[in-house]
């Protein structure tokens, strides 16, 4: 079984009242160094056996039509999971 993890977020122009609250919290709590914060999703979708290139099409085409809104949000990365840490599949590190 296979697993394939899709990351969506925020485009940059749209505002992320979480993020920001999380930004604010930060300092108050004794985290200090952080500029900014934005606040996205993470989406895990267990596949039946190998994650092949059709899979990933597939989990990409969802990703684009269901689990984001292409109006307000991007597709960051999907990325199979198991892989080395930072592979991106498709799109880029946010």
């Amino acid at each position: 079984m296979g697993r394939v993890v899709v990351e969506v977020m925020p485009k940059p122009e749209i505002l992320d009242p979480q993020g920001k609250a999380v930004a604010a919290a930060l300092p108050r709590l004794g985290f200090t160094g952080f500029t900014g914060v934005r606040q996205g999703r993470r989406f895990e979708l267990e596949v039946d056996g190998e994650v092949t290139d059709e899979v990933l099409e597939a989990v990409r085409q969802a990703a684009a039509t269901l689990l984001s809104n292409p109006v307000i949000e991007d597709v960051v990365s999907v990325t199979v999971a198991g892989t080395v840490a930072g592979t991106v599949v498709d799109g880029a590190p946010a």
